[in-house]
């Protein structure tokens, strides 16, 4: 299996790094002797890298001589860089915002299914220096606090919890995905970030999650869909089946995703 992650890619190019980031791919078109293709790529909200993994090696194991190709990241990253032309057969975003911009554009092959919700949480050091227990406590200006961008689903998401709170952050840093934003704490660089349950699950006591009852008034649904061009149509069909299955929602739930 071979992943790729997106790291702060500027919208402005999305194809040429799109491409980049697939490089070296084989083609997934049917060979010459009328073979199915032998190449899945899919595009996933950077949330999903631990579950999609694994359920990727399940897939390959159960369609042998077929690769999955995976390319984490932002969600709206992502998006943009179908929209522009780059070459994928599954989306999963982490909202139905970013979704949309898929599906706006036509090149869904279907009405996108929710498969999961992941809800946030405020994520610390472990020896959670600053002393955080709740989420009023981000206002100090004395926290240093990371942030999703906005117009990300993780960031998003936390804009909406803090209206919902009536509690004013300013971050000392935007990322573009959460997997980033984890990464600030993980490294001690901030104090504390809103993350998703999910992503503190997975950083295995690196952090130290602390719940918060707004987070109810800012879950995010996760759909999934074949896209419209996959070049690899019936392996995209297959593979959001096994995603959708009770299979694959007990690696999911198993990460901390809730069932939609």
């Amino acid at each position: 299996m071979k992943l790729g992650r997106v790291h702060r890619w500027a919208i402005a190019a999305p194809v040429a790094l799109a491409l980049a980031v697939l490089s070296g791919c084989g083609t997934s078109e049917p060979s010459a002797a009328g073979g199915p293709a032998k190449e899945l790529t899919v595009f996933a909200a950077a949330s999903l890298t631990g579950t999609f993994t694994e359920l990727g090696k399940t897939f390959e194991a159960a369609h042998p001589g077929v690769t999955v190709r995976f390319n984490f990241g932002s969600s709206a990253t992502l998006a943009q860089q179908i929209v522009q032309g780059a070459p994928a057969d599954v989306f999963a975003a982490a909202s139905p915002a970013t979704m949309k911009t898929v599906t706006d554009a036509s090149l869904a092959a279907a009405s996108p299914a929710t498969f999961v919700r992941n809800k946030l949480q405020i994520a610390v050091p472990a020896a959670n220096p600053a002393k955080v227990d709740e989420l009023k406590d981000l206002s100090d200006p004395a926290v240093k606090v990371a942030l999703c961008a906005e117009q990300v689903p993780c960031g998003a998401a936390a804009l909406k919890a803090l209206e919902a709170a009536g509690v004013k952050v300013t971050p000392v840093t935007l990322e573009q995905d959460v997997k980033a934003t984890l990464t600030k704490v993980e490294l001690g660089e901030v104090d504390a970030a809103l993350v998703y349950t999910t992503d503190v699950i997975a950083s295995a006591g690196k952090v130290t999650g602390i719940a918060f009852p707004e987070a109810d008034k800012a879950v995010n649904d996760y759909p999934i869909v074949t896209l419209s061009k996959a070049p690899a149509a019936e392996l995209a069909g297959q593979f959001v089946e096994l995603v959708l299955s009770q299979q694959g929602r007990d690696v999911l739930t198993k990460a901390g995703f809730e069932a939609p």
